[in-house]
C-alpha cells in the first residue's frame, strides 16, 4: 500500500478527516496554503488543514466527519493521520456503501479502510454517488412503494437497499 507524506497527500487521495476545535488546535504558521485559501499545518503523524470547502477538493475526495451540523462555506479545522489517505481513482472499483439503518443515512467509504468485510461491492465514484442517491429515496420517502404488494414497508426498505449495496 502506498504511503502517503507532506509531498503526496494532496494528489487523487480519499480521506475522512476529523474535525478539531479552535482551542485543540494553536494557531501557528502555515507550511502551505492553496489557490483556493486553505491551509495545511503538517506534523510527524499527519496534516491539519484549515478550509471553508470539503468534499471534492481539486483531484481528492476529502470528507469531514465534523463535531456538529457542518455546513459548507464555514472554516473548520481538520486533522487527518497519514495512514488516512487512501488511492482515489475515479474510474477504478474503490467505493462500498454502508447504511445506518437508525438513522436512515447512508455513506460511502474506500475498500482499503480496516472495516471493509469483503461482502459490499465496490464501484467507482459516478455508480457509487447513483446508487447512494436510490437508496436514500427508499430509507426517505414512501412513494417509490405506493405500487408494490408488501406487508412491512421497513422490511421492503432493508430488502431492496441489501439488493443495491450487494449487486
Amino acid at each position: 500500500m502506498k504511503k502517503y507524506h507532506f509531498n503526496n497527500f494532496h494528489k487523487h487521495t480519499f480521506c475522512f478527516w476529523k474535525e478539531v476545535s479552535q482551542t485543540d488546535f494553536e494557531l501557528q504558521q502555515s507550511q502551505f496554503k492553496s489557490k483556493s485559501g486553505s491551509e495545511y499545518y503538517f506534523t510527524e503523524e499527519g496534516v491539519y488543514r484549515i478550509s471553508n470547502h470539503w468534499g471534492r477538493v481539486a483531484n481528492c475526495r476529502w470528507r469531514l466527519l465534523p463535531l456538529s451540523d457542518y455546513k459548507n462555506q464555514h472554516t473548520k479545522i481538520g486533522f487527518a493521520n497519514w495512514t488516512d489517505f487512501y488511492a482515489n481513482d475515479e474510474t477504478a472499483n474503490l467505493f462500498f456503501i454502508q447504511v445506518n439503518w437508525e438513522q436512515k443515512t447512508t455513506d460511502f467509504f474506500h475498500k482499503d479502510m480496516p472495516f471493509y468485510d469483503g461482502k459490499a461491492t465496490l464501484r467507482n465514484a459516478s455508480e457509487t454517488a447513483k446508487i447512494l442517491k436510490k437508496i436514500k429515496l427508499i430509507l426517505n420517502d414512501d412513494s417509490w412503494a405506493k405500487y408494490l404488494d408488501y406487508e412491512d414497508l421497513e422490511e421492503l426498505r432493508i430488502e431492496k437497499v441489501k439488493k443495491l449495496i450487494q449487486n
